[in-house]
């Protein structure tokens, strides 16, 4: 039975994280207590990353879950232990994706690979890998360590499309969605599942957890892919244009290349085939005449608007409503 709970306006991110703030507290503990090690640069590299925070998105979701499905941390612990490890596995990615990437700046600090090395952030990524899986075993349950292991095989296999998709132009949005879907989504959707597995919950219910979360994922990085043309490089915590410096044709490029002019279309053309930001100004110029924000944002909301579909059975409670909430919240954030 979950603990009582006052209703409160859910209104901000902060509201959000309020409602399982004990847990949070408890969840930065056993992070802390995972990563202690005799290995010194294991132990720097990881707390860097981990200690740069973010939103824990993922980790919080898990908890909210079991909170709108009456269990908690408090009546089962292996809740606390999932949370962790999907965010062991979310920070392993970004160690590796830094890497492929050449990303200087994350969270608005130089990341683990500008301070530590290539070598160093390749192989700590490994370890919080292989520290997850660790988890996994101890939470002694086949199906979470099924989901588990079938999310990291598919988010490997996202970074590997993404590879290819590089510095390609005639990227198609059905092919970007596949990548966003397998990099970030799928994360997303095990986290939800996972906590209704451990609840107990029958197949319909996981099945309505699993899109939530797969649809909040793909409405996260819609909008994270917009912003990276929109947003202030102080609130966003890396560099405007970074994905097309990259050769990333995301959703943005792939809709203004579909609808503006020749000349357009051959600016950005000629941009994600040589990575260059050099003429960014007439880039975001292209991508706001033809309305390729407006177009990510609907999709976006398309996507959050599905999410909130999904969990309408779950029980009322203010810890469904948060998780409605985050939905909407993915959509209007500004970083």
């Amino acid at each position: 039975m979950q603990p009582a709970t006052t209703p409160v306006p859910v209104r901000s991110l902060d509201d959000v994280r309020e409602l399982v703030a004990g847990e949070l507290t408890q969840l930065d503990q056993l992070i802390e207590s995972s990563l202690r090690t005799d290995v010194a640069l294991v132990s720097d590299v990881s707390r860097y990353i981990v200690a740069a925070g973010g939103k824990r998105l993922r980790p919080l979701i898990v908890l909210l879950v079991a909170r709108a499905l009456g269990h908690s941390t408090e009546s089962d612990s292996r809740q606390l232990q999932a949370a962790a490890i999907i965010e062991f596995i979310h920070t392993a990615t970004l160690l590796h994706d830094d890497v492929v990437d050449g990303s200087a700046l994350r969270r608005g600090r130089d990341t683990a690979n500008a301070v530590f090395g290539n070598q160093a952030s390749v192989l700590v990524g490994d370890f919080l890998y292989s520290r997850a899986f660790q988890m996994m075993v101890s939470i002694d349950d086949m199906r979470v360590m099924r989901i588990l292991a079938d999310a990291t095989n598919t988010i490997a296999a996202g970074e590997v499309m993404q590879l290819m998709n590089v510095h390609e132009p005639d990227t198609t949005e059905d092919a970007y969605r596949q990548v966003i879907y397998r990099k970030t989504a799928k994360l997303f959707e095990a986290g939800a599942e996972i906590a209704g597995l451990i609840a107990g919950r029958g197949e319909d219910t996981l099945a309505a957890l699993g899109q939530y979360g797969r649809e909040l994922g793909m409405a996260f990085q819609l909008i994270d892919d917009a912003l990276d043309y929109s947003a202030r490089t102080d609130e966003l915590g890396k560099n405007l244009g970074d994905d097309l410096a990259e050769g990333k044709p995301t959703l943005p490029l792939i809709h203004a290349m579909r609808e503006g002019s020749e000349a357009e279309r051959a600016l950005i053309r000629g941009a994600i085939e040589s990575g260059g930001i050099d003429r960014l100004p007439e880039i975001v110029a292209a991508i706001e005449s033809t309305g390729a924000l407006e177009y990510t944002r609907a999709r976006a909301q398309e996507a959050a608007d599905a999410a909130a579909v999904a969990i309408g059975n779950l029980p009322p409670s203010v810890h469904r409503d948060a998780l409605i909430a985050l939905a909407e919240f993915s959509v209007t954030r500004r970083f």
